[in-house]
């Protein structure tokens, strides 16, 4: 039986950050692949600074596109609606009946699980695989969902995408926080100057 990791995000736009730590997380998980899930439309997130899904798209296969144990699934920008997260696993296990998967998220994401669609399903049908990140240490301690979850230890990476934003519009530098493509993708299509 296969099994395969689900990384989702906006990835506006995916940086070396994102790669850095699915790279850690995947030699420790020694997943058989790890799929990079753009959202199309995130529920917990307001929609005016968010590029176009298709752009994310193909920012994110560009991104990964060097990594065999990476690929990028376009299976909630084709999803109408919000993308829950929820009913992006459920379509993947139809997909890949012979797989059990993993949703990778971070530490912050777990501690607001509750507030997700069908959080007691997620946990249903897949495993959940929770990274650090600086300041939820103790937080993390106290969650109901702590014995449901594998906590793996990844480096601290201090890129953001609303700083790579922020640099575009204000004509700074983002060489070294993206991928070389991304970064073309991103001044080649305008992306983040508003």
């Amino acid at each position: 039986m296969k099994h395969f990791g689900i990384y989702g995000g906006t990835f506006n736009p995916p940086h070396l950050g994102h790669l850095i730590v699915m790279e850690s997380v995947q030699d420790q998980c020694k997943f058989d692949k790890v799929f990079f899930i753009p959202a199309a439309s995130p529920p917990h997130k307001p929609e005016q600074h968010i590029a176009p899904a298709l752009a994310r798209f193909e920012m994110t296969s560009l991104a990964i596109q060097h990594n065999t144990m990476f690929e990028v699934s376009d299976i909630e920008i084709t999803r109408t609606g919000f993308s829950y997260t929820i009913d992006t696993i459920r379509q993947l296990k139809t997909l890949n009946p012979d797989t059990t998967f993993s949703l990778i998220i971070g530490a912050d994401n777990f501690l607001e699980i509750d507030t997700w669609k069908s959080p007691e399903k997620i946990f249903e049908h897949a495993e959940l695989v929770v990274m650090n990140r600086p300041g939820y240490e103790h937080s993390i301690s106290k969650s109901l969902y702590l014995n449901d979850a594998m906590m793996v230890t990844v480096p601290n990476i201090g890129i953001s995408s609303t700083d790579i934003r922020r640099r575009v519009k204000q004509g700074r530098s983002i060489r070294y926080l993206v991928p070389q493509d991304v970064e073309h993708y991103i001044y080649r299509n305008g992306l983040y100057k508003a």
